[in-house]
């Protein structure tokens, strides 16, 4: 058996851990193989373990088991898997998931717990040298203030769901203002923002709460229902940032020059966006969001290599901006 056969073996072996087991489906999603081939993969994995169970599932379809011990003597995370856990720890951490941050840590002490000594020592050497290639040693940048018992209440009230006090001081207020709200989920950028419903209002309107200016927060034992038509992905999209403005919402269009067609083109500007090449060079970029001041912020940094076309409002808030001696773009 060759190196990259014995290397799919074992990752059908991890899939065949699962509660429901692996389907001949299933394995020709991960692989990409015809269902001929999945046979034979199956046949390979009940001849090296053969503690494989098969059974037929509820759905009708066959499936084939086996138990975690079977192969928990054959599984050691690399260096760059332990690398991309605390690269990923970091990331919550700056991001203001503390909560989120604690639990992948634990997470990690269990799994580094279970690898045998000497081999863990070299891991140790290896991880270290990848993260520091990797720029996760220090993380530079402007970035929010945090107040972990904020985190870490928005993260059990988010979990629930359940509603959530919170003292905060909007803008027009001069001191915090005890609030209780239903909250949907949290908007990350170059803000973060709660987003929530208010239940002293009879509106039932989203209302965004900028983290940083919670000095408080509280989980109630009261829980709540979200609705079911409602999608906190697709409400995101609605926005460049994390700020939303559903006055400004509407068709966004970018023309980037020639020069920097190959920067722009490495950059996914919104989820749902199109581009197209133009004929003379340029590429076009198109989306629906709000959130101006956020895309001003941003297309500033590209100098005089953008152009605004739409909308209008955007367009006069950068065109009095744009520069001609920034000496490098994004």
């Amino acid at each position: 058996m060759s190196f990259s056969k014995a290397v799919d073996l074992l990752r059908l072996a991890m899939m065949a851990t699962a509660r429901r087991g692996v389907c001949l489906a299933d394995v020709e999603a991960e692989f990409g193989g015809v269902r001929r081939t999945a046979q034979r993969m199956i046949a390979a994995l009940q001849e090296a373990f053969p503690a494989t169970e098969h059974h037929i599932g509820d759905d009708g379809r066959h499936y084939w088991s086996l138990p975690a011990r079977a192969i928990a003597s054959l599984l050691s995370p690399s260096a760059d898997e332990l690398a991309a856990m605390s690269a990923a720890i970091a990331e919550l951490e700056r991001t203001g998931m503390g909560s989120e941050a604690a639990l992948l840590k634990g997470l990690g002490q269990k799994v580094r717990a279970l690898v045998p000594p000497e081999r863990g020592r070299s891991l140790a050497v290896d991880e270290e040298a990848l993260l520091e290639a990797m720029g996760y040693a220090a993380r530079p940048g402007p970035r929010p203030t945090l107040n972990a018992q904020v985190d870490e209440a928005i993260s059990h009230a988010l979990k629930g769901p359940f509603h959530l006090m919170i003292e905060y001081r909007s803008r027009t207020e001069s001191a915090p203002s005890r609030r209780t709200i239903a909250p949907y989920g949290l908007l990350l950028g170059a803000r973060r923002y709660l987003v929530g419903i208010d239940l002293a209002r009879d509106d039932g309107r989203l209302r965004h709460y900028r983290v940083e200016d919670i000095s408080h927060a509280e989980p109630l034992g009261s829980s709540f229902d979200y609705p079911e038509d409602f999608n906190f992905a697709r409400y995101a999209e609605r926005a460049f940032g994390s700020f939303h403005n559903d006055s400004e919402y509407g068709e966004v269009v970018w023309r980037f020059a020639p020069e920097a067609v190959d920067r722009a083109q490495r950059f996914l500007f919104h989820p749902a966006q199109t581009s197209e090449l133009a004929e003379d060079g340029s590429l076009i970029v198109r989306f629906e969001a709000s959130g101006h001041l956020e895309m001003a912020w941003h297309l500033y940094s590209w100098g005089d290599v953008v152009e605004v076309l739409a909308p209008p409002q955007l367009a006069a808030m950068v065109q009095p901006w744009r520069r001609t001696d920034f000496p490098s773009l994004p």
